[in-house]
């Protein structure tokens, strides 16, 4: 019953927005943003938290100014995604400026598939469905799925509207090599917490868990890894720009290679993260162990 109560007020929204238009209903951003931040202050302890971490120097004042934007990213983003049904192939092409967007299909061509990384920054889900639409070439896309079923159903919707196509998370690591091998382009959000017995990479200067799908497939595979962060400019739109993890000059070992090219992944989304911290998604416990 409760998912289907929260799954009715996130059609009613969606709706909404969808009549009043996309410039006014970003609009609501802001009273959405107060009311988190201040009466629903929904894991506003552990943004302050991981703030306090990353950025050790900075006054408190200073964090809670990037805790309020980073409330205020998610917001925006929360409001474009509603408002997904309603946007046009020609919008959400021109949503998005992508440089050097031809460098994924100059590497497709190399018959390896392409593995491209992107993080919960500025609007993910408008960045992989735009770029993927100016391209017209199909992402697989691998995400996972939301707690409340319904939503779910509906994101997933959303997100094979126009070119892309879903693998779950947790589907078998065979689905994501068949795609790679079958020349795909395989993309991927590479920011969250990885498994406590993961290996460990340095970020923000603290040691956190991450994830070495990325890595694995490619040294596997032999894939090209790209990344490309959706950064939000003033005027709502996003500028992403493409460029590609190095995976020459890597250690000997195995596990060594993992850790390394899981590092430069790393690094790229941690310089992005310091010019416009408000933008990423602060929410969950990066350096829970």
């Amino acid at each position: 019953m409760k998912n289907k109560l929260e799954y009715f007020f996130f059609i009613c929204f969606s709706k909404i927005f969808g009549l009043i238009g996309l410039s006014a209903a970003r609009k609501f951003a802001s009273l959405l943003t107060f009311i988190t931040f201040y009466f629903i202050p929904i894991r506003k302890s552990t943004v302050i938290e991981n703030l306090k971490l990353a950025f050790p120097n900075f006054t408190k004042k200073e964090i809670r100014r990037i805790a309020y934007g980073s409330y205020k990213s998610f917001a925006i983003t929360l409001i474009e995604i509603l408002y997904m049904p309603y946007l046009s192939r020609e919008q959400l092409e021109e949503m998005i400026k992508c440089e050097n967007i031809g460098l994924i299909l100059q590497k497709k061509e190399m018959q390896k598939g392409v593995i491209l990384l992107s993080g919960h920054f500025g609007n993910w889900e408008y960045n992989a469905a735009s770029v993927s639409a100016q391209l017209k070439t199909s992402f697989s896309i691998v995400v996972k799925n939301q707690r409340n079923p319904f939503v779910s159903e509906w994101m997933n919707k959303m997100r094979t509207r126009w070119e892309n196509k879903i693998v779950p998370l947790g589907v078998s690591i065979r689905q994501i090599f068949k795609e790679l091998k079958e020349k795909n382009v395989v993309a991927m959000i590479a920011d969250q917490r990885g498994p406590a017995e993961g290996i460990r990479v340095d970020f923000f200067g603290r040691k956190a868990a991450v994830y070495t799908g990325p890595a694995v497939l490619a040294l596997k595979t032999g894939a090209p890894i790209l990344i490309g962060i959706s950064v939000r400019l003033p005027d709502y739109s996003y500028y992403t720009k493409i460029e590609e993890i190095r995976l020459d000059n890597l250690p000997e070992k195995e596990e060594d290679k993992i850790i390394e090219i899981s590092q430069r992944h790393t690094t790229f989304l941690e310089n992005v993260i310091r010019k416009h911290p408000e933008q990423w998604l602060w929410m969950h416990k990066r350096w829970k162990y």
